[in-house]
């Protein structure tokens, strides 16, 4: 029975799994078991990925030996790896759940590009789904939280989330299947272990059509979101600009809208904002205020907000480059090349400078106030900040801005905007060094 509404499932809703490469993933556990049959019967060309977390000891080295088993059962590719997960969680300073989830997906994705997979099957089903929006009720959550577990990410497929736990069981059970009993699914430290094993069974003895009532609820709040998505693609480009570094939101364009902080939710939701108050008041603080999410950070500059990713490059300070370096990639990339003749620089992004007036190593690092240099074409020095006021750069632009210095700290360029006078070439140049930064 599950077999024939399984792969009515697949015709109706995921087509476009047919006659491609699919990668499960597989836990040992009875649902991805189950899973993983469901897809042999169904003659689909695929492989099983296992991931050990390292976290129960010989339990994990006998979970992954048993997908192995099954593969070879099958006939088909087996994909394993092993995560120190408790070692990644403390490092990212994330739990071991968060961790290993990050740790998961990103190895599924390696290995779907490598060997040439088109989707990553995951045995999600609907009594995860209602722990997962239970989960989210609790945090506050919008739509998008309460829409549960969706059926198809990117690359990542579930299509058992419309059959429930006690479905798979009686299927596996049927067909006298085999799998691994995880025993920390049996501990209520965590609360999804604590929704499965305490508080959901309750709630199904109360109501018992709880699940076929939350799948139609799941699908109107789906419905919804949708809705929301079709709604935010019309207005977005009312309020939003698009930039080489991130996004500008008008905020005068925004608050003409209807609903500005539900928007506002909309558009920032997707880069990891969860200080929501501290957002919304955003809108009205002062240029210079910034909130942080893990990925992005989200700065006030007079009418607009700016959000820009959280580089990596900002971790570093400064560092030097010796003479006859030829290419230098972070904290930005910038070519260094001798050239034979003066002609004007490509753009912003390169200057010409007489190299025998540098003296080595030279340095780059991030501007900061009090920095002056004579701009090129002009008399006199000017601070940077008075530089940047006058080209009307942005606080989030001026953030990113780097200043390539000479061994006595004397700026030579700023970088992507203007080189100092001192430096330029002249007619007894000797040798011309043309200075690149590479977006």
């Amino acid at each position: 029975m599950l077999i024939e509404k399984f792969l009515a499932h697949i015709a109706e809703k995921h087509p476009y799994l047919n006659e491609k490469k699919i990668l499960v993933a597989c836990s040992g556990g009875k649902d991805s078991v189950v899973l993983a049959h469901l897809i042999a019967h169904g003659k689909f060309e695929f492989g099983l990925a296992h991931c050990n977390f390292s976290l129960r000891g010989g339990e994990s080295d006998e979970d992954e030996l048993f997908v192995e088993n099954l593969s070879k059962k099958f006939g088909v590719p087996f994909y394993s790896e092993r995560f120190d997960t408790s070692l990644y969680a403390k490092d990212k300073k994330i739990s071991i759940q968060m961790a290993a989830r990050e740790l998961r997906y990103a190895w599924f994705d390696e290995i779907r590009t490598h060997f040439g997979y088109d989707y990553v099957l995951t045995a999600h089903h609907l009594d995860d789904d209602l722990e997962t929006f239970l989960i989210n009720l609790s945090r506050g959550t919008g739509i998008r939280g309460l829409s549960g577990i969706p059926p198809k990410s990117e690359n990542v497929v579930r299509p058992l989330l419309p059959f429930s736990r006690q479905e798979i069981l009686a299927f596996a059970k049927r067909h006298q299947l085999y799998w691994r009993e995880d025993s920390s699914n049996e501990k209520n430290d965590y609360l999804r272990n604590a929704l499965r094993n305490q508080v959901i069974p309750e709630f199904k003895k109360a109501a018992s059509n709880i699940l076929e009532g939350f799948s139609k609820t799941h699908h109107h709040l789906l419905d919804s979101q949708l809705l929301v998505e079709d709604y935010m693609a019309l207005v977005y480009n009312l309020a939003v600009t698009e930039n080489f570094d991130g996004y500008t939101i008008h905020i005068e364009k925004l608050r003409e809208l209807p609903n500005t902080n539900a928007l506002l939710y909309e558009m920032l939701h997707p880069f990891h904002f969860t200080a929501w108050n501290d957002v919304f008041s955003l809108l009205k603080a002062q240029s210079g205020k910034t909130i942080l999410s893990p990925t992005h950070k989200l700065t006030k500059d007079r009418g607009v907000l700016l959000l820009t990713e959280r580089a990596y490059a900002e971790e570093i300070s400064e560092v030097e480059i010796p003479e006859n370096t030829t290419i230098i990639r972070t904290p930005i990339k910038l070519r260094f090349e001798e050239v034979r003749k003066l002609a004007n620089p490509d753009n912003n992004n390169s200057c010409l400078v007489a190299k025998e007036k540098l003296t080595f190593p030279l340095r780059l690092r991030k501007w900061k106030e009090g920095d002056a240099f004579q701009p090129f074409g002009m008399r006199g020095k000017k601070k940077l900040s008075k530089f940047f006021k006058d080209e009307k750069v942005s606080l989030v632009a001026k953030a990113n801005v780097y200043v390539l210095c000479d061994s006595d700290d004397q700026i030579v360029w700023v970088v992507g905007y203007r080189m100092d006078d001192h430096f330029k070439v002249e007619p007894t140049t000797e040798t011309i060094l043309k200075i690149t930064y590479l977006s």
